[in-house]
């Protein structure tokens, strides 16, 4: 699995220390000083592997991993001890260089100068996993060790188990706009209307008295009668009228819709490793006892 540094998987990490940073405490085997806390390192689950530590004290310049289950932490005395190290085996342990991805390989080098240390510490009654050495790449598990992987209260009391939680809010943001405006569009439009004319027409006939004399001093040959008729003829009135064709209202409605979400959360859960026989008081889940109110 792969192992990231402390403030590179969490910059906020020191929240969970109450402020109290790891880091430039001393490191002591037994009253002897060996060195001081670097950094630290965690796998994918936010879960504390190792402490890197610089061995300025033992071997100048030399920096090198220290399983999280050796340590026991002091914050009274900002001190990490790690019982029954030796300089030799600090000489033994791989260096550790800013930056270097740790491989399996390098794990094991350093599991293999603690495992002594680790079985020294158990009772000799206690049960203790010796098949760690046939564990590979593909099959070992921290979870196999926990001499050297697990955390205590005791020995281990600053550090928070980290717990992943689901957080939903909602931003209002601009998604458009709508603009409502009007154009004017022209089309070509034809009416008909019939219109009347008047024409005037003139019809000869012959009367029936054709050829009868008339007597002098009648209308005949008068030049003063005119027959006047007045003509008229329907021109068309044609003009453009506007008027309301239709009414736009324009207005917001909010629909509402429930969006689904899912998630993988990661929980961190307290391993107790016990040595002998002890009586402990593993003490109670103040979230059970909140849910059960």
């Amino acid at each position: 699995m792969p192992l990231h540094l402390i403030k590179d998987f969490d910059p906020d990490y020191l929240n969970h220390f109450e402020n109290q940073s790891l880091l430039g405490y001393d490191l002591y085997s037994g009253n002897e000083k060996v060195g001081s806390i670097d950094n630290l390192l965690v796998d994918d689950n936010g879960k504390f592997r190792y402490l890197i530590v610089s061995t300025g004290i033992w071997i100048f310049g030399k920096k090198v991993l220290l399983p999280i289950g050796r340590a026991q932490i002091n914050n009274n005395e900002r001190r990490v001890y790690v019982n029954g190290l030796t300089r030799s085996q600090a000489e033994q342990l791989p260096q550790y260089q800013d930056g270097m991805s740790v491989d399996y390989e390098q794990e094991e080098q350093v599991r293999s100068v603690y495992r002594p240390l680790a079985t020294a510490s158990l009772d000799a009654s206690a049960p203790l996993d010796t098949a760690a050495v046939a564990y590979n790449r593909d099959t070992y598990g921290y979870e196999h060790e926990p001499a050297l992987y697990d955390l205590n209260e005791q020995n281990h009391q600053n550090l928070k188990l980290y717990e992943e939680r689901l957080i939903a809010n909602k931003t209002r943001q601009k998604t458009g706009e709508v603009a409502i405006g009007k154009r004017v569009e022209t089309e070509t439009a034809k009416v008909s209307m019939p219109i009347e004319k008047e024409r005037v027409v003139i019809e000869r006939t012959t009367p029936s008295n054709a050829g009868a004399t008339v007597t002098p001093g009648t209308d005949a040959f008068g030049e003063d009668k005119v027959a006047r008729i007045e003509v008229y003829e329907e021109t068309p009135d044609i003009r453009k009228e506007a008027f309301v064709r239709e009414e736009v209202s324009v207005r917001k409605e909010v629909d509402q819709e429930t969006v689904q979400a899912e998630e993988m959360l990661r929980r961190e859960e307290l391993d107790v490793n016990t040595e002998g026989r002890p009586v402990v008081d593993k003490g109670t889940d103040s979230r059970s006892s909140k849910k059960s109110k």
